[in-house]
């Protein structure tokens, strides 16, 4: 079979490739390892501080995000198993559904996602040893802005830093993310209980906020809103792993079984986050005793500390991002880089291209131009995911069964590529998933520039990853019940196990 599959060096190479039983190595504890390097990350730590601000009590916050988290899972499992069952990545799935020239495009939009995410992530990382550092210094580092870029030349120099420290892991691949995952995971849960003790220790107490009510309970403020502001933080938490339950065969192609990567991910992704979101209003409560003032930020946290701790904070968080960072939003856009064009592009100068793109996109700039950007970034893109996640689960389970001839994903003019090497009828499933909410997009973006936009639209809009999932999955179902897009029945069964 690897012999017909080189002959096409278009949609072939050595990291596109089915893996070998040499190379499956994923235990469920590595799973589990590898959601809990991911969860505990700064921006899924101030989630919860969206949704205390808008209104919700300590608990409805944290009620939300693991709800979020657990709906999520369930297209994390669904397409996970086919990376499992075949040893392919997320790009290699998608030309079953998309055809083997069009599912370039869900590679592209989900890395240009992730770009975004890297260089965001990146800025995070190369911000905390700026405070940091000022922190040991006793006196803010820096200096004048650089005029065009807007930033002085302490943050740039730590913005480099902080994106050259992740390049060591694009170039030991795959099997250095691994690592780095199992072993800082037990860390990164002992560094929770110690932050957990420091707070109750300096505050006598967990503060407040775990009291106050909540803004939409009856004689408050915004009494009988809840549900209103609900749905779309809803979708706004599910639209932060959105990009994660598209590319999940990108690790799940590594596990030894589909017990492992199941059982991995369901220990590892919603309950964790349900701790972080718990740890995030349990520690900000304490600080509001602290500091007088509720504290989100644990950069801003950890730049109160003195001595030591200010020191063993920053290396903590600076393990976190990178670690969350390469994981999260290094392996999916490396592939899909890799697979618009195998031939020149391996998974390494995908890496290569994303770290580059998050250097030149000047993530600063995005984050001050973005008004709520977690809001207006996340649901934003998730009715770009949402779509997706719908063709690729209806594509697997109902119209293949499960069963995929792999031999023929590498193939220019096999089965999968229908004819033209687009399937039009997941590409106008697309389509159809992402339009409803084109409307609400655009005022949520830019509500100067467009503030005539029907509730209506609005309100779809709040349920956007949803809303996508749905439509594209019905529409897509719908259109290969019909001979003109029907796929041809594979010839063998190309399971690789």
């Amino acid at each position: 079979m690897n012999h017909d599959i080189k002959a096409n060096p278009h949609l072939w190479n050595e990291d596109l490739a089915p893996t070998t039983a040499a190379q499956r190595t994923w235990l469920w504890y590595h799973f589990a390892a590898l959601w809990v390097g991911m969860v505990m990350c700064i921006p899924a730590y101030t989630l919860s501080a969206s949704l205390v601000e808008g209104g919700m009590s300590a608990w409805q916050a944290v009620l939300t995000v693991f709800l979020a988290n657990a709906i999520v899972l369930v297209p994390m499992l669904a397409i996970g198993h086919a990376g499992t069952k075949y040893g392919i990545p997320y790009a290699v799935l998608a030309r079953a559904s998309f055809g083997t020239d069009g599912a370039k495009l869900p590679a592209l939009l989900r890395a240009i996602v992730a770009c975004g995410w890297y260089g965001i992530q990146t800025w995070f990382g190369g911000s905390m040893i700026y405070t940091l550092l000022g922190v040991l210094m006793g006196a803010p580092i820096g200096g004048e802005k650089i005029g065009w870029l807007g930033i002085n030349g302490a943050q740039l120099l730590c913005f480099l830093a902080f994106w050259a420290i992740q390049m060591y892991y694009i170039v030991h691949g795959m099997d250095a993310i691994r690592k780095l995952e199992t072993y800082t995971a037990p860390l990164k849960i002992l560094i929770c209980f110690v932050l957990l003790w420091w707070v109750y220790d300096k505050a006598g107490g967990f503060g407040p906020m775990l009291d106050k009510p909540s803004q939409f309970a009856p004689g408050q403020p915004k009494e009988g809103q809840f549900w209103t502001a609900f749905w779309p933080s809803l979708t706004a938490m599910v639209g932060f792993w959105a990009t994660l339950a598209l590319n999940i065969p990108d690790f799940t192609r590594f596990a030894k079984s589909q017990k492992d990567q199941i059982v991995g991910q369901s220990i590892g992704l919603p309950v964790p986050m349900g701790l972080l979101a718990a740890l995030a209003v349990i520690v900000t409560s304490a600080t509001v005793v602290l500091y007088g003032k509720a504290l989100w930020d644990p950069v801003d946290l950890a730049a109160r500390m003195t001595g030591v701790a200010v020191l063993v904070a920053l290396i903590v968080l600076l393990v976190d991002t990178v670690s969350v960072n390469l994981a999260a939003n290094l392996v999916g856009p490396a592939y899909d880089f890799s697979a618009l064009a195998p031939k020149r592009i391996s998974y390494r100068t995908g890496g290569y291209i994303t770290a580059g793109i998050a250097l030149a996109m000047m993530p600063w700039k995005l984050l001050e131009t973005t008004q709520g950007y977690i809001f207006t970034w996340l649901i934003g893109y998730s009715a770009l995911l949402g779509p997706i996640a719908g063709v690729l689960i209806v594509d697997y389970y109902l119209v293949r069964k499960t069963e995929l001839d792999v031999a023929e994903l590498y193939r220019e003019h096999g089965i999968y590529s229908y004819g033209s090497g687009w399937n039009m009828a997941a590409v106008i499933a697309f389509v159809l998933g992402v339009l409803p909410n084109i409307p609400g997009f655009l005022n949520a973006a830019f509500p100067s520039a467009f503030p005539d936009v029907g509730d209506t639209f609005k309100t779809i809009y709040t349920y956007a990853w949803f809303v996508g999932i749905a439509i594209a999955a019905v529409a897509y179902a719908a259109m290969m019940q019909l001979a003109a897009f029907r796929p041809a029945t594979p010839a063998l069964n190309g399971d690789t196990k």
